[in-house]
């Protein structure tokens, strides 16, 4: 499937004057899919037909990202994008679902975690699956292109960067193995560029100080889960691997259901599909089994 086709898939839904893109699919209890930076709805095409089996999938491209409008008024702070989960969630009456998180998205569920033990939340979620994403600033290695984009030439790297640097730079957090092919990486700049997306890159990337400012908060957040959660990582990321594997066992302990894939990097679910399905559906039919 190319990424014509998946936009073929979705629809456009108006939420506060903004165009975000969805993609609904399948029957079943409800599973929200969440994307991270800098990619899409896109990343779980592999995955999606098997998912939509025993599911009702709905995934979304946050504001800034993929098919979704990308306004370059706009602050695109984390909150604001649990904002958008949350509208998105009423819109289509989803009242309690399965999620999984990747990257960027595991940050928007921690935001989403500390309104739950805060102040509540109007949907239940009924479990939790985290793919590779810096979850602690102290564990966050950032490729280069994250640090210039987020450093003083942010603006006007995001505004230059070629798409064939782009490509590069995002498949050096893949495994040495498992990197897209040269169309694959096609597909990831077009989207990228979509609606003017080189315009507020250097946006996008603001959740990194984010994660300094509310790293208490977001990890007490980690620690208030009360409901079957599994960790999935690829642990050849250089951004958010083994190292975040150990680190996330030291400060969060109590979550024991940690699965490593080896020789995998930062997009388990795209490098990786049959492992992560296997790994995804054991987990989902364990919690059937204690129902």
């Amino acid at each position: 499937m190319n990424a014509e086709e998946w936009k073929e898939r979705g629809e456009f839904i108006e939420i506060e004057g903004r165009r975000v893109f969805t993609v609904r699919g399948g029957a079943g209890e409800n599973l929200l899919c969440l994307h991270g930076f800098p990619t899409s709805s896109f990343d779980y095409h592999k995955v999606w037909n098997r998912l939509a089996e025993g599911s009702r999938l709905l995934a979304f491209d946050m504001l800034g990202y993929g098919f979704s409008d990308k306004p370059t008024d706009l602050d695109y702070t984390t909150a604001g994008q649990a904002d958008l989960l949350e509208a998105v969630l009423k819109h289509f009456d989803i009242r309690n679902t399965h999620i999984i998180s990747h990257d960027y998205g595991n940050t928007i569920i921690q935001e989403i975690l500390a309104r739950r033990a805060e102040r509540g939340i109007d949907f239940t979620i009924r479990s939790l699956c985290f793919l590779n994403g810096a979850l602690f600033p102290e564990t966050h290695r950032p490729i280069l292109a994250q640090k210039l984009l987020i450093g003083p030439v942010g603006p006007l790297f995001g505004r230059l960067i070629p798409g064939s640097a782009f490509a590069r730079s995002l498949a050096s957090v893949f495994g040495k193995g498992t990197r897209p092919t040269k169309a694959e990486l096609g597909e990831f700049v077009s989207i990228f560029r979509t609606n003017g997306g080189k315009k507020i890159a250097h946006k996008l990337i603001q959740y990194m100080r984010e994660r300094q400012v509310h790293r208490e908060r977001w990890l007490e957040a980690l620690r208030s889960i009360d409901f079957p959660f599994r960790f999935i990582n690829g642990l050849d990321d250089p951004v958010s691997g083994r190292h975040l594997v150990e680190r996330f066992r030291e400060l969060v302990p109590e979550q024991e259901d940690i699965v490593g894939l080896e020789k995998i990097g930062h997009f388990p679910h795209f490098e990786a599909p049959e492992a992560f399905l296997v790994h995804y559906q054991a987990f989902r039919e364990k919690i059937r089994q204690k129902s």
